[in-house]
């Protein structure tokens, strides 16, 4: 799927467009369509006029019971995958201001019980000490300053033990050299201290590990409601139930693979001793 992202924001109206005008042409009313659909009248009243985006499931539902041709219902299927899709750019960040970024993830971090990060290439702000943090920001061409201090507040989320974080790191993204190396060994002791929270599992993929599947993105999960994954210059957002269950799927995979607890202390203990050396 190619992700343009005029094309992104265009989807929603062009699909609630789309299953009106299908509902109108079948001559079939709110309420029937509602009724053998499953849902509310008010939920599809709101789907056709594009205040709610629906979820894939139910945009298969409405099209069945409306008769669909196969090549109509995978040409709307791809839409309403379209719709649940959002792009950020980085650029619209740097304008908006970072820290307002930074209130955005504090807010996911605050509504989520379960999340899970995978980082195949830098260690995450949640994890990072503040010389970490404004090296990995030194490219932004904002003022940094108030992002610091609010990555560095949000890293509190940590401590609370209604919440269950896991974090998957390649050896790469441990030791990828951000800050000099007496800096580094300092972020990877950082990282050994925050594993011993019992509601933080912080997990190590070495060097060498044979995995069938390459370490494509860095990817956030949300419980099972939202995925963010990072590019070079922006995020996208994928809100679909199948989305989200394919990178729980990448995940989990990634996760069998990794070594936590003593394991992965002892490792990064080994790697913080390389740097100092």
């Amino acid at each position: 799927m190619t992700l343009d992202p005029d094309q992104l924001g265009q989807s929603k109206a062009d699909l609630s467009e789309t299953l009106r005008s299908m509902r109108k042409r079948a001559r079939r009313t709110q309420v029937w369509l509602a009724q053998r659909c499953n849902i509310s009248q008010t939920k599809l009243s709101n789907i056709e006029t594009g205040r709610v985006t629906p979820g894939l499931v139910d945009v298969e539902l409405i099209l069945r019971a409306l008769d669909a041709p196969p090549e109509l219902l995978a040409e709307v299927t791809a839409l309403a995958r379209l719709a649940n899709t959002e792009w950020q750019g980085k650029r619209a960040s740097w304008r908006r201001g970072l820290e307002k970024r930074q209130a955005e993830l504090a807010g996911l971090e605050g509504e989520a019980s379960a999340l899970r990060y995978f980082l195949p290439a830098m260690v995450t702000g949640l994890l990072a000490t503040p010389e970490y943090i404004r090296a990995s920001l030194s490219n932004s061409p904002v003022d940094t300053t108030r992002t610091v201090a609010r990555k560095l507040e949000r890293q509190a989320v940590l401590y609370d033990s209604t919440k269950h974080f896991t974090f998957l790191l390649t050896e790469q993204a441990v030791r990828w050299a951000v800050v000099p190396p007496a800096a580094m060994a300092v972020q990877m002791d950082r990282l050994a201290s925050i594993s011993h929270l019992p509601n933080v599992r912080i997990g190590v993929i070495p060097t060498g590990t044979v995995v069938g599947r390459g370490p494509m993105n860095t990817f956030t999960v949300y419980d099972q409601r939202l995925v963010t994954v990072e590019t070079f210059t922006g995020r996208i957002v994928f809100q679909d139930a199948r989305d989200i269950a394919e990178h729980l799927e990448v995940f989990r995979m990634y996760e069998r693979h990794a070594l936590f607890g003593e394991e992965a202390r002892a490792l990064l203990g080994q790697w913080a001793a390389d740097c100092r050396a």
